[in-house]
């Protein structure tokens, strides 16, 4: 599956390709394989014009609309028109340069409570079971990511030692390999990186895994190099209408996933974490006198 344009893709049409693309006969991941090469090119090719280009048939491509949730390819096309012709500058959706600040302001916060929803929804309630588990189980966990990444994995890093639990977590890629060099069999790394394909973040995984560590990755992309590694993947669906990706709401779907393995951690710790919280409450309270 090509992510590459994923960009220039609907949004609704991008979620259900995410889930419905690997179950696909050969003939349709044909046709989704060309949707998703030449997305721009989409709304100017009729059935007949499609089915030539990318090697399937008329009613192939009228299959794969309606497993895309389309009525059909008629209401595909219109989607793919609306989306490349929309007079638009910014990396949310819908967001337009006669817009005034506040709604701007309001796209943004729809677009990050959209980003949340489908979160959720995607999650595999299994995968995050087996995580919460594993952290529990632990006797070290690690947070590794590059980028804006590392902050989440530092907000996460700072939520876990609260509460007394062995961590780690360094911004500097070569630390971040000593680290997980020390990990042993059962400890946990969490890997954050959105598209799956950070290199640094890739090593310091290939390094857990050497010594035994569980990994779980915090990704966007099911199919990325990340999600293929990792012993348990939780993915985010948060996906941007063009071509820029460095927008908030992809951190937002993350630090929302750390919150709830934090809290389910903190609700099978019990007791001990929460004595250690109270205790690290109080430290700070400190600085805020």
């Amino acid at each position: 599956m090509n992510e590459a344009n994923l960009g220039k893709v609907p949004h609704t049409c991008v979620l259900q390709l995410q889930a419905v693309y690997y179950n696909l006969k050969s003939a349709e991941k044909k046709a989704a394989d060309f949707l998703l090469n030449e997305p721009e090119t989409i709304y100017t090719l009729n059935t007949e014009e499609f089915a030539h280009k990318a090697g399937c048939s008329q009613a192939t491509i009228v299959r794969l609309s309606k497993k895309l949730g389309y009525e059909g390819y008629p209401e595909l096309k219109a989607d793919f028109e609306s989306l490349l012709r929309r007079d638009a500058f910014a990396e949310y959706e819908g967001i337009n340069k006669d817009d005034s600040p506040y709604t701007v302001l309001r796209k943004i916060f729809e677009a990050s409570a959209a980003a949340l929803t489908d979160t959720l929804n995607t999650i595999n309630q299994d995968s995050y079971a087996q995580a919460v588990d594993a952290m529990v189980n632990a006797e070290t966990l690690m947070f590794c990511g590059v980028g804006d990444a590392s902050l989440v994995a530092q907000e996460a890093y700072q939520r876990w030692v609260r509460v007394g639990q062995k961590c780690h977590c360094a911004i500097d890629p070569d630390l971040q390999l000593i680290l997980a060099s020390k990990l042993k069999p059962g400890d946990v790394l969490v890997a954050v990186s959105h598209s799956g394909r950070s290199k640094s973040v890739l090593n310091v995984v290939r390094e857990a895994e050497r010594v035994g560590a569980l990994v779980v990755a915090i990704t966007n992309f099911p199919v990325s190099p990340l999600a293929k590694r990792a012993s348990l993947v939780l993915q985010t669906a948060v996906f941007t209408t063009y071509a820029g990706d460095e927008v908030m709401s992809k951190r937002v779907a993350e630090l929302c996933l750390i919150e709830g393995l934090y809290a389910s951690f903190l609700m099978a710790k019990g007791e001990p974490c929460i004595k250690n919280l109270m205790i690290s409450n109080e430290v700070v309270h400190i600085n805020k006198q």
